[in-house]
Order: C-alpha cells, then structure tokens, then sequence
C-alpha cells in the first residue's frame, strides 16, 4: 500500500496528571492556571534537598483493581488509565476485533517512558536486600521492562499491527506520537494508540536530579517552584501521569463517523551531539528540528498561532528553545502565544510529549491557550509573546500549533497539528 501522503487525524484523548485524573480535569485545571506541585510527604523524602514534586491528582489505586495495579508499575497503570480514556473518547466499545470498527492487525500502539519502571527496580532491590531473594515479586521483570506501559496498552485493546516504545529521555512521549504518525503515513495501521508516562518520584531519581542541579528547591513555596521564563527560575519540578492520543488516518475516522479533533502534520527530528545533559545554547538543535518539520510539511510559519513549549523552568534550556523559534519562525514569532504548561503540571519526563500534545489537541479544538503561570518577572532574553495570567483565545480560520520536546541526550523532538 503506497499510502505516504495519508492525513493523519487525532479522534479520541486521554489523560491522568498532577491537575487532574483525567483530561476533562486536567483541561479545567490548565485553564485555572492550578499548580500541580505539592510537598513530598513521608520519612524518605525528608532528608532530601528537594522535597517538593507533582504528584498525580488521583492515585492509579482509585481507579484499578488491586489484583492489577500489583502486577504493573506506576508507569505502566497511569498509562493504561490514559489510553482507557482515549480508547472509549474515540468512540470505540471494546478491543479491537471485538469493535467491528478496526481490526487487531491494523491497531498500534506506541507508548514511551523515559525511564521506565524505575519504581518497581528500587522496591523490589529493598524487598531482595531485606527478605531475601524469594520475597521479590515473579512480575518485576514484565514490571520493569520500559516497553511495559506499550505492551499492556497492546494488550488491552489488543493491538497487531506493532507495538512500540522509543525512548528518547525527556523527548519520549512525542516521538512516540511522532512514530505513530508514521505508522499510519507508511500503511502499516489505520489507528494507533500513542502518547507518554512516567513514574518517577522516588528518593533515588528526586536525589539524582537534585545533585545535577536540575531541580528547582524552592520547598517552601512548591507552587511557584516550577516558572519558565521567569528572571529567577531555578529548576524543573519532577512530576508524574501519562497523556495518551488516538490517531487514525483520517479516511478510516470518516468511514466510521468519528468525531475529529484536529490533524497532526508530522514531527521534526534533530540530535544537538553537545552534551548529554545540557541544551546547546544556540537552540541550533532545535532550529534544525523545526526546519524539517516545515521542509516535511505542507505548515507555513504564518499559520502557527499557539506553541505548548518545552520550557522546564532551566535558565539555558527556556533560552535556547526561544533562540531557535525566532531563527526558524522570524517575525511569525510575534503572533504565536506560547504556553508553558511545565508551570502548572510539572515535568513529566517521558510523559511530558504525551501530557502536552493532549494539552495542544484542547488548545487547537477550544482556541484557547493556556497560561503560563509564576512568571512574575519575565526574563528579557525571552524573546517571545508568552500567555500569562489568563487563558488567552486563539484566531478563527485555519490555524497550527507546536509541542515542543527535549531531552537528555540532545534528542529533539517537534509536533506540529493544525485545526479541521
């Protein structure tokens, strides 16, 4: 099949996050201007430098049987809670065969962890080191794999035709979403469930992070901690959940009657080979991510209305992502409204492209923006026009947007999807 120009459509959303457990909540609290970050409570956390995170807003525990959540790390369960959600707001009833709407060998999956299943690794070392080798759980290994979350995501709605798990650092959930694009574009699936999750606040990762000088320490006030572009911020704030998107081609969504939300144009790729923890400061990466992402496409920089931008709250990482819009987009810089959900949701690594793309798919269909919060002194290098305060409408017609995400390792990742 030599389907490469197939339109690529998003039909169904899915979320659970520090704002809320799923997207209609998380959406709500976006708009709000909410922050998500809350202190870490517990003996464990309280001899660490930072001991503030977000934390998701309902506990998977609430909302999947035990006999479950016992054999799927925390990642795994935010995950299949997310692609639930999308699953049944796409319109489907059961899995797929069950559903005479698709068919198993035509179904993806596409699930992306940065880190994996880090928590069930460290419990299950403390239940090895403190009872012995025959107390650690038959299931850590299934629990522990990073392809985890994709594979019980296949599982569930029993997808054939691939699933999948790139892992890319904090750029994880949106190459996923990038991947799953691509799927479809090349014909091997007319849908595909895709997005990002993690699960990893844990004393170990908060104390790593903490010690490369990442992570914000504000502990005394955990709701300004998390600031993109503001002059005084000082580090991301750890968060946690999954965001999970159904995309199909666009002539499979109009056979069955599908609601559609929006088309995704495609992804732009780039690696900045600088340093495998810091942004190279010129945002050359970046620019050249964004610069195929145009060159792939058919998206004219006079469309873009709306950027979800990567924007962590780091002093050189916000900058750099900046530098490089202006030398791709130039002037049509100054009519894009820039949303840093970073400030509210946290940082949530691996899930971060899920959580965020979910976040544009609602700007895109609603025409708002979301703000961005706890910049109470903007920093003059940002040379943007950033939403603040409140939500901000986004113009009538056709219009663009960008998610934006970067991870550790130099791997940039940029999504671009336009309104129908």
């Amino acid at each position: 099949m030599n389907s490469t120009n197939r339109t690529v459509v998003v039909t169904g959303i899915g979320a659970t996050t520090p704002l809320g457990g799923d997207s209609a909540s998380t959406w709500e609290g976006l708009l709000a201007g909410r922050s998500g970050v809350k202190p870490l409570e517990g003996e464990r956390f309280a001899d660490l430098p930072v001991r503030i995170a977000a934390t998701a807003a309902v506990d998977p525990s609430e909302v999947l049987p035990r006999p479950l959540t016992r054999k799927l790390d925390r990642s795994a369960q935010f995950a299949l809670i997310a692609a639930r959600e999308a699953w049944a707001d796409a319109g489907y009833t059961a899995r797929a065969g069950e559903d005479a709407a698709i068919a198993p060998e035509r179904l993806g999956a596409v699930i992306a962890s940065g880190i994996g299943g880090v928590q069930t690794l460290l419990d299950q070392y403390d239940v090895l080191k403190e009872k012995g080798a025959r107390r650690v759980s038959p299931h850590t290994v299934p629990m522990l794999m990073p392809n985890s979350p994709s594979a019980n995501v296949g599982l569930e709605v029993n997808a054939q035709a691939g699933v999948h798990t790139p892992v890319s650092a904090c750029a994880s959930g949106a190459e996923a979403i990038g991947y799953a694009v691509e799927m479809i574009r090349t014909g091997r699936a007319d849908v595909v469930v895709a997005g990002g999750t993690e699960a990893a606040i844990h004393p170990l990762p908060v104390a790593a992070f903490a010690s490369m000088m990442a992570m914000s320490k504000n502990n005394d006030e955990p709701q300004k901690a998390s600031r993109p572009y503001d002059k005084n911020r000082d580090g991301f704030v750890l968060g946690e959940g999954a965001g999970v998107v159904i995309l199909e081609s666009a002539e499979h969504a109009a056979r069955r009657g599908a609601r559609v939300y929006c088309e995704i144009l495609g992804q732009g790729l780039s690696a900045d080979s600088h340093h495998i923890a810091q942004p190279e400061p010129t945002g050359r990466g970046i620019a050249a991510a964004l610069q195929g992402l145009l060159a792939s496409s058919d998206l004219k920089p006079s469309e873009v209305m709306h950027l979800n931008a990567h924007a962590t709250s780091t002093p050189q990482g916000d900058l750099a992502e900046i530098k490089a819009l202006r030398k791709v987009l130039g002037d049509d810089l100054d009519h894009v409204a820039v949303s840093a959900t970073k400030s509210m949701t946290g940082h949530l690594l691996g899930g971060a492209g899920g959580v965020e793309t979910v976040a544009t798919v609602l700007a895109l269909y609603h025409r708002t923006a979301p703000p961005t919060i706890n910049v109470d002194e903007l920093d003059e290098e940002i040379d943007a026009d950033v939403v603040r305060g409140e939500p901000r409408k986004l113009p009538e017609g056709t219009i663009a947007a960008i998610n934006n995400s970067f991870g550790f390792g130099g791997h940039n990742v940029v999504l671009a999807l336009r309104t129908v």
